[in-house]
């Protein structure tokens, strides 16, 4: 029996205005998705050429990571304008024509808003910085040297050192939670507000379906400028000045809401655009259902409760259980085991086992959550975290920690397209990062001609999920089992349905209960106990 004749999809994503609830969402990082012009570096163009690939997993919309103009500080994450589209990746025509595409394919676009800063190189700071009495003067967090010429505060950035930089023209240190060539914007002044909201509304008029706000609770600061306290228990390891610090003054402003019910306006108005939240840090769990709360704010919201974590276990699924158990007026969760900003899942969690087993468990898994899943690019293929040496690095985090973290390269690096050709088919010129030796053997081009390679597990599991509305939007029940068993329902009545998964190391004993038939499985054999790295879906019936 295949998936389809199981149960009928839940949702229509073409004409329900919460197609977004339960989607599968594969985000793109458009640097290493595909060069169409030969620079060795991703584009919008290389993104649209492999659109159907996208669509042949199943998935409900794509999320693009930044494209705008930029000077690649902190790629694309630095932006000089935001109404256009950085050369590097083509131009304003691209992009239409790859929206143009999706839609056509049946894929939604959500691109990224990083609405908390810009590159130094944007027009706004350029006038800003030229005095303290010009139109933008305030656009930006500007503030006196203390006294003694020291910063005006204790905070500490994200990427090592403090949080603030000398301006010798306005005589002034300006904020920066990142880089300091990415000045925190004054989103207190209600004119810089108005000027974000108009450049989303640039991108909804080109048709896009929703926004990913990037490190939203970073938007406002404490105006008072209030020192951060330090972290008195020791913090576990320390890699940076930021990790000694409760960040409770230069973050997580109790007014970020209201801004935020500013831009859910703005996407009710073009009939309930879809809008998720990225928060990080000590109160994420708290912001997250903040920023949710209630039909006037942001529709979902995701953490890093599984991006940062070093091992996998049922305890931390406990936890992202408990924290969205779908009260009344809560927001919906979203959740992503990998992303461009974290080591890949396979790499972390795999701990010395199979690691095609455990790719192939973990996108079960993934797709078994109740919540919005997003999945990164290449966890499809089940790619590991690939190796970029030294001297190859092009991410100043990783720079100026190494060797102590992994940084984010090895996650960023190309996608493997066809196994034998120059660069596996990204381009025809040696990439902006390598490509990992490993990664050959699991490109797109091999996995297709396997029918049972992770590729087409991929698209079995998200058939699944649209084929069962227990697993897109059901609720979700743990039920009692011991460790290393993750055993949990989703659904009610009917459609209820029934997972298990052994996140151990050796097997445990389990029996499925009767009354129920398994339609998808992994690394299984036999009955009455699940092989470590093993994982099940089952029905009533």
């Amino acid at each position: 029996m295949t998936v389809e004749t199981l149960f009928k999809p839940a949702i229509d994503p073409a004409f329900d205005r919460d197609w977004w609830r339960g989607a599968v969402i594969y985000q793109i990082y458009p640097r290493s998705f595909a060069d169409s012009n030969g620079d060795g570096v991703g584009d919008l163009p290389g993104v649209t050429a492999h659109l159907e690939h996208v669509a042949s997993l199943g998935v409900d919309a794509i999320w693009l990571s930044p494209f705008f103009t930029s000077p690649m500080k902190d790629f694309g994450y630095d932006v000089s304008n935001y109404e256009d589209v950085d050369p590097i990746f083509g131009t304003l025509a691209d992009f239409d024509r790859l929206i143009d595409k999706a839609h056509a394919l049946g894929l939604k676009v959500i691109i990224d808003q990083v609405f908390s800063h810009t590159s130094d190189e944007h027009p706004w700071f350029k006038a800003s910085r030229e005095d303290r009495t010009n139109p933008h003067a305030d656009w930006y967090v500007w503030a006196d040297a203390k006294p003694d010429g020291s910063p005006p505060s204790n905070w500490q950035s994200v990427f090592g050192g403090p949080s603030w930089t000398w301006d010798a023209r306005r005589r002034q240190y300006y904020l920066h939670n990142f880089l300091s060539a990415q000045p925190d914007l004054n989103v207190h002044n209600r004119d810089v507000q108005d000027a974000l909201i108009a450049t989303s509304r640039f991108w909804l008029e080109r048709g896009v379906d929703g926004f990913r706000f990037d490190a939203i609770n970073f938007a406002m600061h404490d105006q008072n400028l209030t020192d951060n306290p330090p972290i008195l228990d020791g913090g576990g390891k320390r890699n940076r000045p930021f990790d000694f610090q409760h960040h409770l003054h230069n973050q997580s402003h109790a007014d970020i809401p209201a801004f935020l019910t500013r831009l859910r306006q703005l996407g009710e108005s073009y009939g309930g655009r879809f809008m998720v939240a990225e928060v990080g840090g000590e109160q994420a769990e708290s912001e997250m259902k903040l920023y949710t709360q209630g039909p006037d704010r942001l529709h979902s919201a995701y953490g890093f409760l599984y991006l940062y974590a070093d091992t996998l276990s049922p305890d931390l699924f406990r936890q992202g259980a408990a924290m969205w158990p779908g009260a009344e007026g809560q927001g919906w969760p979203s959740w992503t085991f990998s992303n461009h900003d974290a080591p890949r899942a396979v790499s972390r969690w795999t701990q010395g086992r199979d690691p095609r087993a455990f790719a192939d468990m973990a996108l079960l898994l993934l797709v078994a959550l109740r919540g919005n899943v997003f999945i990164y690019q290449g966890e499809e293929l089940g790619l590991p975290q690939a190796e970029v040496p030294y001297d190859r690095l092009r991410d100043p985090e990783a720079i100026a920690n190494w060797p102590e973290t992994l940084g984010r390269d090895g996650a960023r690096t190309p996608m493997p397209w066809v196994a034998v050709a120059a660069h596996t088919g990204f381009s025809k010129v040696e990439p902006w990062l390598p490509i990992d030796p490993s990664h050959i053997d699991l490109s797109v081009d091999r996995q297709e001609r396997d029918p049972d390679s992770t590729l087409n597990l991929a698209r079995r599991v998200i058939a699944l999920r649209r084929a069962l509305p227990g697993l897109r939007t059901g609720d979700m029940t743990l039920v009692e089992a011991p460790e290393p068993l993750l055993v949990f329902k989703r659904g009610e009545g009917a459609e209820q349905v029934l997972c298990a998964f052994n996140l151990g190391f050796e097997a445990a004993a389990w029996a499925l209960p009767a009354g129920w038939r398994i339609v998808e499985s992994v690394n299984l054999a036999g009955e009455g106990a699940l092989p470590p790295m093993a994982g099940l879906v089952a029905v009533k019936g």
